[in-house]
């Protein structure tokens, strides 16, 4: 009886950590496009979950696709903006292309180009954030 119960513990601990570790470690990818430009979000901030949709859109490299870069009016091609927060060149009040549209230009513009993705409010920005 002890050599079960002595080798059920350690089983039970290890089917644990096996179950609960790559549900620990798939949370590192799922991100909300929040920005601080925007103050108080009047919906929850989409959720982005960005490794799975590139690869699933095609997108695994063409970072510049969504990471864009314009000079004077025009794509620089072949320059990506990563690291670059999008509120950097998209004011939330700015006349031309102020943030949220631009969001909903990249995003929901795209999915609605390739019919595919969510395009309904509450698909990008559910009901109780993540």
């Amino acid at each position: 009886m002890k050599i079960t119960t002595a080798l059920a513990v350690p089983c039970a601990v290890a089917l644990a950590a096996m179950l609960w570790l790559p549900a620990a470690f798939s949370q590192d990818d799922i991100v909300q496009l929040r920005s601080a430009a925007f103050g108080a979000h009047k919906r929850p901030p989409a959720v982005f979950v960005h490794d799975a949709h590139n690869e699933k859109a095609g997108l695994e490299e063409a970072c510049a696709t969504c990471h864009h870069v314009y000079d004077k009016g025009a794509l620089v091609p072949d320059e990506d903006s990563i690291g670059t927060p999008c509120a950097d060149c998209h004011a939330v009040d700015a006349p031309q292309m102020p943030l949220r549209q631009a969001f909903h230009g990249q995003c929901k513009g795209c999915h609605e180009i390739r019919a595919a993705g969510p395009v309904a409010c509450g698909q990008c920005h559910p009901p109780g954030g993540m």
